[in-house]
């Protein structure tokens, strides 16, 4: 049985299986394929499985964040028997069990990217990813996980609920990048102080959202 099989639109990955073959998999979305390169090296990816780079997050915390930012769940082996729950749940230690599989949808969705780094090989400083669904020309759903600004090494930002039911402008992406930058409590450290870090969170999804604006009738595959 191989590590990975598509069902339909959704995508679903075996919690056991090293991040190297999600990495080299031909159903890997172009978000999460990106996500998996930079700071993680094709030695990390073979030596981790799916499970540990969610369970620990810093491992590949990107590959993370895109993965919240696209609304992935996981299936979790309970008392009661297997279970879907959203990945966020797991992060927030509010889903018990076994993790059995990571389940993702791709395609349909336009997605963007933004992050500040000292080096290519860096982890970014902060980092935003957002990715938007259409129905027409108005948004279905928006999501925008962030890294770098909380006390927690990812989450996603309430501000993108603001797209939801309206058309995806100029105009509102720059409004919701500006509640971004009041919603973050980024904690400063050596690479960024909190100002710094509060500052880049609200250019940063701007960046990500203005993506996915010009994306129009694209999709992630």
């Amino acid at each position: 049985m191989n590590d990975e099989q598509v069902l339909g639109e959704v995508w679903s990955i075996d919690a056991g299986a090293p991040l190297q073959s999600v990495f080299d998999s031909p159903e890997c979305p172009p978000l999460l394929h990106q996500a998996l390169t930079g700071a993680i090296s094709w030695q990390a990816r073979n030596e981790t499985p799916v499970r540990r780079a969610l369970t620990s997050p810093r491992v590949a915390l990107q590959w993370v964040a895109a993965l919240l930012a696209l609304g992935a769940t996981v299936t979790v082996e309970g008392e009661a028997g297997p279970a879907d729950v959203p990945l966020e749940a797991l992060l927030q230690r509010k889903a018990k069990g076994k993790m059995s599989a990571l389940r993702v949808r791709v395609g349909g969705a336009r997605w963007g990217e933004a992050h500040i780094v000292r080096t290519p090989a860096d982890e970014p400083i902060v980092a935003a990813v957002a990715v938007v669904e259409m129905d027409g020309d108005v948004v279905r759903q928006a999501r925008l996980a962030l890294t770098g600004v909380a006390p927690e090494p990812v989450r996603l930002a309430e501000a993108a609920a603001q797209l939801v039911g309206g058309h995806l402008d100029e105009e509102r992406v720059r409004t919701v990048a500006a509640a971004v930058g009041k919603e973050v409590a980024p904690k400063g450290d050596f690479r960024g102080s909190e100002e710094y870090r509060r500052a880049m969170a609200g250019v940063l999804a701007r960046r990500a959202l203005e993506q996915c604006l010009h994306q129009e009738g694209a999709s992630d595959e």
